[in-house]
C-alpha cells in the first residue's frame, strides 16, 4: 500500500497493529529487489503487521523528517513511534529473522504491564497476567522466563520446565539459566547424597537452605566464605550459586550490590 496520509495510514494505524514502512524510489535497484520480498512476507503475516510504502521522491519532506539517507530503508512503527529499522536489500531469510525479533507480539501490552507489576512487587497480579498470556502463547520466552522466576520456590519442577524453553535470544535468558541453577541446588538440598563428602559439605547445605528460605543475603555470605576456603567444591558450585543469585535478583538489586565486591575479591584469594 502506497501511503497517502502518513498520519492516518502509519502513525494512527500503528496504534492498532505494527506498520512496516518501506521508504523507496522508482530509480532504486535494491528497492525493486526488496519490495517483492516485503510484499510476500506481509501477505503471510495474517494481520500481525502491515506494510506501507513511501516513495521518497514524492515525499521528500517526510523522508527528511525521518532521516532517510539511503534506500531502501524500512522503519517499523508501533504506538506511533519507530521501534526498529534496517537499510538495504536484505535476503528474505534475514528479513524474516528481523521481523521475528522486531514485531511486538499480540500480548506485548499485557507483558509490559506484568513487568511493571513485578518491578513494583505485585507478584500476585503479575502472575495472573503472565499465566493468561502463557495459555495463549506457550512459546513466549520472555513470559516463560518471568513465570519461572515467580514459580521457583512454589513449584521448582514447573519453574525448571519453563526455564528450559527460553530461547538464548531472549533478554531474560540469563534469568532462566539462574532459575535452573537454583532449582538444581534445591534438588541437592533435598538429596544431600548427591553432594561429595567434604568438611565444606554442611556449610554448603546451610547456604543452599538459606536460598530455600529466600534469605539471599545470608546465602551469598556463606557461599562467598566457601569460595575462600574451597572454591572447587561441587564443581565450583559456590561461585555458580552466587552468579545465579545475582542474576535472579538482578544486577541492581541491593543484595547483589552488597555482595558483588566481596564475591570478586574471594575469587582471587
Amino acid at each position: 500500500m502506497e501511503v497517502k496520509e502518513f498520519q492516518k495510514d502509519v502513525i494512527e494505524k500503528s496504534n492498532e497493529v505494527p506498520v512496516l514502512v518501506d521508504f523507496w524510489a522508482e530509480w532504486c535497484g535494491p528497492c525493486k529487489i526488496l519490495g517483492p520480498v516485503l510484499e510476500k512476507l506481509a501477505g503471510e503475516a495474517n494481520g500481525d503487521w502491515e506494510l506501507a510504502k513511501v516513495d521518497t521522491d514524492k515525499n521528500q519532506q517526510l523522508a527528511a523528517q525521518y532521516g532517510i539517507r539511503g534506500i531502501p530503508n524500512c522503519k517499523l512503527f508501533s504506538k506511533g513511534k519507530v521501534i526498529n529499522e534496517f537499510t538495504g536489500a536484505l535476503p528474505e531469510h534475514h528479513v524474516r529473522e528481523w521481523l521475528k525479533k522486531s514485531i511486538p507480539g499480540k500480548f506485548a501490552d499485557q507483558i509490559e504491564n506484568a513487568k511493571k507489576l513485578l518491578a513494583d512487587g505485585n507478584i500476585t497480579d503479575a502472575k495472573i497476567i503472565l499465566e493468561n498470556v502463557h495459555a495463549g502463547d506457550m512459546n513466549n520466552s520472555d513470559v516463560n522466563a518471568l513465570l519461572s522466576k515467580i514459580l521457583l520456590f512454589e513449584d521448582p519442577k514447573e519453574a525448571t520446565r519453563l526455564a528450559e524453553t527460553v530461547d538464548p535470544s531472549s533478554e531474560y535468558y540469563e534469568l532462566a539459566e539462574s532459575v535452573k541453577s537454583i532449582c538444581d541446588l534445591l534438588e541437592k538440598n533435598a538429596n544431600p547424597g548427591l553432594l561429595p563428602d567434604s568438611q565444606i559439605k554442611n556449610s554448603y547445605l546451610f547456604a543452599i537452605n538459606e536460598i530455600k528460605k529466600q534469605n539471599f543475603d545470608m546465602a551469598l555470605e556463606k557461599f562467598i566464605d566457601i569460595i575462600r576456603n574451597d572454591r572447587h567444591y561441587d564443581d565450583d558450585g559456590s561461585r555458580k550459586a552466587c552468579i545465579a543469585i545475582f542474576k535472579y535478583l538482578g544486577e541492581e538489586h541491593s543484595i547483589t550490590l552488597k555482595h558483588r565486591k566481596d564475591f570478586g575479591s574471594a575469587l582471587y584469594v
